[in-house]
């Protein structure tokens, strides 16, 4: 019997916001084959981004990620041009491969669209990376608020992200609870003022096995 990755609180909220990566979507292997590649193509050494760097920055916007690797590393990569191709080798795969959705999460979204309780997702990913990974999972149709860093200000860990679906669903932050599954997102609904719920983590990856 499988253990699940999350467990559903009890409490009602007056809404309900989801992370993707991770949280209702099983694509963090995807995600990480995809910027192990971009970063070899970039001459970022092979200790760079091994997965439980990657998992500490999860949520957190492309550009943002690259610009700490640069930091960390003592590189010069550039944020925007790493962020496009780590795009572009996802996009490739996932339209290649069926992402597992994350029974748990996915099961309580279709509970809330059953009962008109109000929900939308905040995720790290630029819109076409997120629309590509719920359509991959078979549910993109289950979706209308989709909120990324390109509307907000700041990526998570800043509240930005969280702060705008409850504006557009009309819903106050405190009446929030968000589903994530990394630290970065985590701090961010905190700085909100939002509850959280962590879902558990996604199977390690070990750099060594990737084909890129």
């Amino acid at each position: 019997m499988n253990t699940p990755r999350v467990i559903i609180p009890e409490q009602k909220y007056g809404c309900y916001i989801f992370d993707l990566d991770g949280t209702l979507v099983d694509s963090m292997a995807m995600h990480f084959k995809a910027w192990r590649w971009a970063l070899a193509q970039n001459g970022a050494p092979y200790e760079a981004f091994l997965w439980d760097e990657f998992v500490a920055h999860g949520g957190m916007a492309a550009t943002d990620i690259v610009t700490d690797l640069n930091g960390i590393y003592g590189l010069n990569m550039e944020p925007e041009r790493v962020a496009a191709q780590k795009r572009a080798h996802y996009d490739y795969l996932v339209e290649t491969e069926h992402l597992p959705v994350i029974p748990e999460t996915v099961g309580l979204v279709r509970r809330l669209r059953e009962e008109a309780i109000p929900y939308a997702i905040g995720t790290g990913s630029a819109i076409r990376g997120a629309l590509a990974t719920l359509t991959s999972a078979g549910i993109c149709d289950l979706f209308t608020v989709i909120v990324t860093p390109d509307d907000v200000a700041h990526g998570k860990p800043a509240p930005d992200i969280f702060l705008e679906c409850a504006r557009r669903l009309g819903v106050e932050p405190s009446a929030c609870v968000v589903f994530e599954d990394a630290e970065p997102g985590l701090r961010a609904a905190a700085a909100a003022g939002m509850d959280s719920v962590r879902v558990g983590a996604a199977a390690r990856v070990d750099a060594s096995t990737l084909v890129l």
